[in-house]
């Protein structure tokens, strides 16, 4: 049995609970350390961990405890008695300082140390971003420099990035002032998470292979219709060369000493939204357990990491955790409001297990899409103080309805001991014998497979695709990328395209606006209705509660 540790244990003894030499640590600092790539040769002889996905219903938009209830589960599988690491994305700093918080957890169930995972960790970040800048840097150099390649200057798809959250810089001008200030032209910021460069490293499984992705990346075309790569722009070696070290996993612990493995952090509306692939590769073989996370809801991490992911890492996943809470589907009944930026209204605290059962229909639907792909559900429901019981065993009414088996998890408040017997099911779950299917095979062409997401897992009648988008898939499809997976870039808010419709809303069309190829990560993305790719602040952001004590210690972080 495992307790809440009072002191962090070494990197090095957290490695060889993964079967992993200390010599193949590179310390960072006090409890971190990135893991060499040549340590995957040591662990190939070991023998494949259950697989297990966490994911969600539609979440509010202050999430639901995805990653509280992931950390859970590992230390409540210690807590049983097996060996258990947790791969988890990345935290970026916009939404910490913004209005969500960090990705580390909470309570007794958070990564350590937990201001390090906040704030730039390893600088993997920091490469994503100085990388991503090399290639715009170049490419605006280029037309500077008279333009050989013939680029059209207006078809240009690749944007700067900043791991902040900084509405201002959307939509710029730049190039402005004198002749040597560059070429004028419109452009913009997206939040660094939101980069193709973050999609690759999570989805790479080298160094040569992140080498030969960055080369393809595609920044625009010629004036004769020809994409544009950093490959013909000369910038993808040395954006490898930045990024040598951050493909390389990061490795940290829970509160109660669980190895967790902290690498990518792909932005999860427009892109999948998934931790890394080698994390993932050096976890499968140095656990009897790999517990991973996708973000939002069923409908977008979970599809993505299914047919994605799973793609690209040739790894199946055994079982599923689908977290749902009270308020989520209080909220999915369709009675109350909440907003980004705001408090929870106070009649959502009010006791009312009829509204959990209206908008079980939420969960009902998240459940049917993991079941799609073949995969056993287990439902955790993540107890928050202020729920009141009647509502937690509305929760366990509807899905005892759905045939899925429910479990209330307290791994906030009681750490591993309270997802204890979360643990229990999920090894259950995980030794039935189902058949893991991908949603839609490779040779479908690419807007049949955006039908099909949209009509299985959204509950869409069927698709509006723009004259724009139709065009768009039909280069894809003339270049070559038509046997690619596809990505929806939509609100994380619904399973349609609109925030306002909670619930399991079907019927409608799903209207797919433009089309865009990320050649590099190996997907196509559709735009469906507006998707911001870089947040803003709220009228308080979690910033202003951030300081530094008389010891140099961070405080107000969450």
């Amino acid at each position: 049995m495992t307790t809440a540790v009072t002191e962090m244990r070494q990197p090095a003894a957290l490695a060889a609970d993964m079967g992993v030499p200390a010599a193949m640590l590179e310390p960072y600092g006090d409890g971190v350390a990135k893991i060499k790539l040549e340590a995957a040769d040591a662990l190939q002889a070991h023998q494949l961990a259950k697989y297990v996905l966490m994911t969600a219903v539609t979440p509010t938009p202050f999430g639901e405890g995805k990653t509280v209830t992931a950390i859970g589960l590992g230390d409540g599988l210690r807590h049983i008695g097996r060996r258990a690491v947790v791969t988890l994305r990345q935290s970026s700093m916009g939404p910490t300082f913004g209005v969500k918080g960090g990705g580390a957890g909470g309570g007794r169930s958070r990564l350590v140390p937990f201001d390090r995972v906040l704030l730039q960790l390893t600088g993997d970040m920091h490469a994503v971003t100085s990388a991503h800048n090399l290639l715009a840097a170049m490419f605006d150099n280029h037309l500077f420099h008279g333009n050989p390649l013939g680029i059209d200057a207006s078809s240009v798809t690749w944007p700067r990035v900043l791991d902040i959250d900084d509405r201002a810089l959307r939509n710029i001008v730049i190039g402005l002032g004198g002749h040597e200030d560059g070429i004028p032209r419109q452009a913009g910021f997206e939040i660094t998470a939101a980069s193709e460069v973050m999609a690759i490293l999570a989805l790479c499984s080298s160094l040569q292979d992140l080498r030969e992705r960055l080369g393809r990346i595609v920044v625009g075309t010629t004036l004769d219709g020809e994409p544009v790569t950093a490959e013909s722009l000369r910038a993808a070696g040395a954006m490898a060369v930045i990024m040598r070290d951050a493909v390389k996993p990061n490795l940290v612990q829970t509160a109660e000493g669980t190895p967790v493995l902290v690498h990518a952090g792909p932005f999860g509306n427009i892109a999948h939204g998934n931790s890394s692939v080698i994390a993932d590769r050096f976890a499968i073989h140095g656990a009897d357990v790999v517990v991973t996370e996708a973000g939002f809801g069923a409908d977008m991490g979970a599809e993505r990491f299914f047919n994605i992911k799973c793609r690209v890492s040739g790894l199946r996943p055994d079982a599923a955790v689908i977290v749902a809470t009270v308020r989520a589907l209080k909220v999915h009944s369709g009675k109350y409001h909440v907003a980004s930026g705001h408090g929870l209204p106070a009649e959502l605290g009010e006791e009312h297990p009829e509204d959990v059962v209206a908008g079980a229909v939420n969960l009902e639907r998240q459940v049917d899409n993991v079941r799609r792909h073949g995969i056993p559900a287990v439902i955790a429901i993540n107890a928050m103080p202020a729920d009141h019981p009647s509502e937690v065993a509305a929760v366990a009414e509807v899905s005892t309805a759905m045939r899925a088996h429910a479990v209330v998890s307290t791994s906030y408040a009681d750490g591993g001991a309270g997802a204890a017997e979360l643990a229990e099911a999920v090894l259950d779950a995980a030794d039935q014998r189902g058949g893991f299917t991908f949603l839609y095979p490779d040779s479908m062409p690419l807007e049949q497979k955006i039908v099909t997401v949209a009509r299985e897992m959204y509950g869409a009648a069927g698709v509006e695709f723009a004259p724009t988008a139709r065009g768009a898939l039909e280069r894809c499809e003339r270049d070559g990328y038509g046997r690619l997976p596809i990505c929806i870039a939509k609100t994380h808010l619904s399973l349609s395209h609109d925030p306002a419709l909670v619930g399991a809303p079907s019927g409608y069309m799903l209207p797919i606006h433009d089309v865009h190829v990320s050649a590099g990560a190996g997907f196509v993305y559709a735009l469906a209705g507006d998707v911001t790719t870089m947040p803003g602040l709220p009228t308080h952001p979690a910033a202003e509660h951030v300081d530094v004590d008389q010891n140099g210690n961070p405080i107000g972080l969450f």
